[in-house]
C-alpha cells in the first residue's frame, strides 16, 4: 500500500514515539485523563474477546461525538438486532457516559493511542467488519490498519469549520489519501460538504447533522430538584462553554440585569474548566459574590455568580436556566458552540455573531425565530431580560428549527451503513 510522504513520516515518528507512550499515560492519569484500570486499552491491548457474529466498530472522540455515535448504535441496533458494536472513545467522561448509555450488545473500548503498534493490535485482535467514524477526528495509523484489512469505512456527522478545510489544503495529498479511505462520507453541512469534495474530488453525501436528532442524557433527578429547592424564585440565566474573552463581557451584562433584580444569578461554565481560577479573579474584580460548584455548596442569597468548575453538568445547567447564552460566539476566532443541547432541555437560546462553525444550524434559528443573538453587554443583558419576561423564543420555534435543519440525518445515515454491512454500493 504506498502512502504520500507526508503521512509515511507521520507513520514514522509515532513508531519512534512509542516508547514514550508509558510515561505519557502515566502523567495523563496522574491529572484525572485518563483510567488507571483500563490504560491498556490506549496501548491497544484490550482484555476482552472479540464477540462472535458481525462487529461494527464506532469511534466518537469526546461527549458529543460520543453521543452521537451512542444513538446511531441504539437505532442500528433496533434494525439489526443480531450485531455486536464496539464504541471507542477517548475520554474519562465520554466513557463514564456511553457506560451508563449503550445498549444491550454495545460495549465500550479506548481508543488506542494513534501508534502503528497500537493501531494494529487493536483492529487485528477486534476484526471488525465496519468502521465508523464520527465527525473530525482521524486517526491516521487507525486509518491505514482498518484499510489494510480491507474492512469498509464510513464518516459520519463529519464537520469541519474553515481552519480545519484550511490546514487539510496544505497536505492535499495525504487527505486525499486518508479521506479516499471511506466508501462513504455523510457531511453534517454544506460547508464541510464542498469542503470534502473540493479535497477528495468525490461526492460527499449531504446528509444532515445527526447531534439534531441524538438524545442528550438527562441530568440527575434528584440533584437538579435539590438545586432548584436551593434556589427558590430567583432569575437564573447560563453563560455556557465560556472562553477567555468572553467572561469580561458576561459579567458586566450581569452586573446590568443586577442593577435591575438584585436577586439575579448568573451560573457562569467556562468551556476549560481548568481556567476557573482565573475566572474567579475576574468575577472578584467585578466586587460579584460567587461559589464554585467544585467546592459542593451551593449558591446562597449572597451569592451573584456560581461558577460551574467540573465537567458533564452541562444539562443540568440547562435545565436551571431559562435563558442561556450558548458561548464561544461573543468573540471571533472560535466558532461558537452547538445550541442543540439546550434547545433540547428546554432553555431558550442566546448567541453571539460569531458562530460560523454552525451557520448552517443557527440560519434554522433565526428562520424560525428560535435564539436571540447579542453582540455586547447591553445586548446580552436586554437578551436575558426579553425571556426572563417571558416574550423569548419559544420551546416548538426550537423544536421546528432542528427538524428544519436535520434533513433526516438518522434516516440516511442508517441506510448507508446498512448497504456497507450488506456489501452493496452506498449513494453518494
Amino acid at each position: 500500500m504506498s502512502l504520500p510522504p507526508a503521512l509515511g513520516l507521520y507513520r514514522t515518528a509515532t513508531r519512534l514515539a512509542a516508547p514514550l507512550l508509558s510515561g505519557l499515560l502515566a502523567r495523563r492519569t496522574r491529572k484525572g485523563k485518563e483510567d488507571p484500570e483500563r490504560r491498556h486499552e490506549r496501548l491497544g491491548r484490550p482484555d476482552r474477546a472479540r464477540p462472535d457474529g458481525l462487529l461494527v466498530w464506532m469511534h466518537g472522540a469526546s461527549v458529543g461525538e460520543s453521543l452521537v455515535v451512542a444513538s446511531v448504535a441504539e437505532a442500528l441496533l433496533a434494525r439489526r438486532p443480531q450485531l455486536n458494536i464496539l464504541v471507542t472513545s477517548g475520554t474519562v467522561t465520554s466513557a463514564r457516559l456511553l457506560a451508563a448509555r449503550l445498549p444491550e450488545r454495545a460495549f465500550h473500548q479506548y481508543i488506542p493511542v494513534d501508534t502503528p503498534a497500537a493501531a494494529r493490535r487493536f483492529i487485528t485482535h477486534w476484526k471488525p467488519d465496519l468502521a465508523v467514524f464520527a465527525e473530525s477526528e482521524l486517526w491516521p495509523n487507525l486509518i491505514v490498519e482498518t484499510a489494510r484489512q480491507e474492512t469498509p469505512m464510513a464518516l459520519i456527522n463529519a464537520r469541519m469549520n474553515d481552519k480545519s478545510i484550511r490546514s487539510w489544503r496544505r497536505r492535499p495529498d495525504t487527505a486525499r489519501w486518508l479521506l479516499g479511505r471511506f466508501s462513504w462520507i455523510g457531511a453534517a453541512d454544506t460547508r464541510t460538504r464542498d469542503g470534502l469534495e473540493d479535497l477528495t474530488g468525490v461526492p460527499v453525501s449531504l446528509a444532515g447533522n445527526l447531534k439534531l436528532e441524538a438524545r442528550p442524557p438527562a441530568p440527575d433527578a434528584v440533584e437538579l430538584d435539590r438545586i432548584r429547592t436551593a434556589l427558590g424564585n430567583r432569575p437564573v440565566w447560563l453563560a455556557g462553554s465560556t472562553h477567555e474573552g468572553e467572561e469580561a463581557i458576561v459579567l458586566d451584562a450581569h452586573l446590568k440585569l443586577l442593577a435591575g433584580n438584585p436577586a439575579a444569578l448568573l451560573i457562569l461554565a467556562p468551556r476549560h474548566p481548568e481556567r476557573a481560577a482565573a475566572v474567579a479573579r475576574l468575577i472578584a474584580d467585578r466586587g460579584l459574590t460567587t461559589v464554585r460548584r467544585s467546592e459542593q455548596r451551593l449558591p446562597d442569597a449572597r451569592c451573584q455568580v456560581w461558577l460551574a468548575d467540573t465537567l458533564g453538568e452541562m444539562m443540568l445547567w440547562y435545565a436551571l436556566a431559562p435563558a442561556s447564552l450558548i458561548a464561544g460566539s461573543l468573540v471571533p476566532g472560535i466558532g461558537g458552540h452547538n445550541p442543540v443541547e439546550a434547545s433540547r432541555a428546554g432553555t431558550a437560546v442566546i448567541t453571539g455573531p460569531h458562530a460560523a462553525s454552525f451557520d448552517d444550524l443557527f440560519d434554522a434559528y433565526r428562520r424560525h425565530k428560535a435564539a436571540i443573538e447579542a453582540a455586547d453587554a447591553e445586548c446580552l443583558a436586554e437578551a436575558v431580560r426579553t425571556i426572563w419576561r417571558g416574550d423569548g423564543p419559544a420551546i416548538e420555534a426550537a423544536e421546528a428549527a432542528l427538524a428544519d435543519a436535520s434533513g433526516g440525518a438518522m434516516e440516511t445515515t442508517l441506510e448507508q451503513l446498512e448497504c456497507l454491512l450488506d456489501g452493496k454500493a452506498v449513494r453518494r
